[in-house]
């Protein structure tokens, strides 16, 4: 039985990049014969398998997974792997050499938990982003904790791994696929689009199937950020998204709608903010107003019966 399946999921990568998150992955301190390693094709324009040469691992292989969207290509690879262990790692990551070992002690120290990933997701900005968006930072899925932490109730941020280096038992991605056929679907990343929240919902699955989610500072990886996703138009397209996503999640899973904004005490809030906020505070403050309009009309649009 081979101790972790590793999933790479990818759509039109920065083969510089990739070719960085391969290497890493081939210094790894655990035997290649005990993991398998998918690179699962998310309809790019050229097919990975025509140019990435992954004949060096024993267990390699490339999979093409034609509807486009994160949660789609993960849910592939949730398919095709063999472990009970499934590590996702994006296709901009530089894993530390220790960390599908350390992947594995964690899921054998913590049988308790469904889901777990990095406390050590530190940035190599191409550009140091400027320091009036350091606010919106956090959002490119960077984390330092100083020691574990876990939780099995949902929201708690600071428990929740992100998907870059996302460790998942096959229960629970096995409840996770089951979940996301609901008629609201959580694509996650899509082509242009910033939506997210995949990993957030398979965290979400495993916690209510009775297990819990953490993250671990001994789990380090670099997540390798361009110059194009630090400026100012790309940082409030991705704080919407997110925003955008966490509304859809809580309704799907709680039951919990949106804020709209056209009501009478939201309309004085939205004109007290326009009127108070500067700058891009103020542009912050309207793409959450965005995100909360977006995800209302995905819900409801969700419900609309099918023609």
């Amino acid at each position: 039985m081979l101790a972790a399946s590793l999933i790479i999921c990818s759509h039109n990568p920065r083969p510089t990049y990739l070719a960085r998150t391969l290497e890493s992955l081939r210094r790894q301190d655990m035997a290649d014969d005990r993991w398998e390693l998918l690179i699962i094709d998310n309809a790019s324009a050229q097919p990975l398998a025509d140019t990435l040469d992954i004949s060096w691992h024993r267990n390699g292989r490339h999979v093409l997974e034609p509807e486009l969207g994160l949660a789609s290509a993960r849910q592939r690879g949730m398919r095709e792997a063999s472990s009970e262990l499934l590590v996702f790692v994006d296709d901009d990551n530089v894993l530390a050499p220790n960390y599908l070992s350390e992947a594995v002690r964690i899921g054998q120290d913590w049988p308790w938990l469904g889901t777990w990933g990095s406390g050590a997701i530190i940035p190599e900005f191409e550009l140091q982003p400027r320091k009036h968006l350091e606010k919106l930072i956090p959002n490119l899925a960077l984390r330092e904790a100083a020691a574990p932490r876990w939780s099995n109730i949902f929201p708690c941020t600071e428990a929740t791994p992100w998907g870059a280096g996302l460790c998942v038992r096959k229960k629970v991605a096995e409840a996770y696929s089951q979940a996301g056929r609901g008629s609201l679907h959580i694509s996650d990343r899509r082509g242009k689009s910033l939506l997210s929240g995949g990993d957030v919902e398979i965290c979400y699955a495993g916690c209510d199937a009775g297990l819990g989610m953490g993250v671990f500072p001994e789990l380090k990886l670099t997540h390798l950020i361009p110059k194009e996703r630090v400026s100012e138009d790309y940082l409030l397209r991705l704080f919407e998204g997110i925003i955008a996503s966490n509304y859809m999640l809580s309704y799907k899973w709680k039951r919990l709608e949106p804020w709209s904004p056209f009501r009478a005490r939201a309309l004085l809030s939205v004109l007290k903010n326009t009127l108070l906020r500067r700058g891009i505070e103020r542009r912050m403050y309207f793409a959450g107003v965005r995100a909360a309009l977006r995800a209302r009309q995905t819900i409801a649009a969700s419900q609309s019966p099918r023609s």
